[in-house]
């Protein structure tokens, strides 16, 4: 009598977990669907305020200009030597 118990809970607990895959693939194909509309409406938001189109650019370095107050000191004739 238990073989058949645990036989009906693992049945059950299958059917679940399919459910809930199914349910796990409907949100995340929504969220995929819902990322996409927002980034094309950004886009579009950017064109029309003129981000992209050449209205103000930003100038940076890209990680590979010179920082300024960064790095080693130089004190030119205010040490004493050893």
């Amino acid at each position: 009598m238990g073989a058949v118990v645990s036989c009906i809970q693992s049945a059950l607990r299958t059917i679940g977990r399919t459910i809930m895959a199914v349910i796990n693939g409907i949100g995340n194909i929504l969220m995929a669907i819902i990322n996409g509309v927002v980034s094309f409406l950004s886009i579009i938001v950017g064109f029309l305020t003129c981000q992209r189109c050449g209205g103000r650019r930003r100038h940076t370095t890209g990680g590979t200009g010179t920082r300024r107050g960064f790095g080693r000191r130089r004190h030119h004739g205010t040490t004493a030597t050893i």
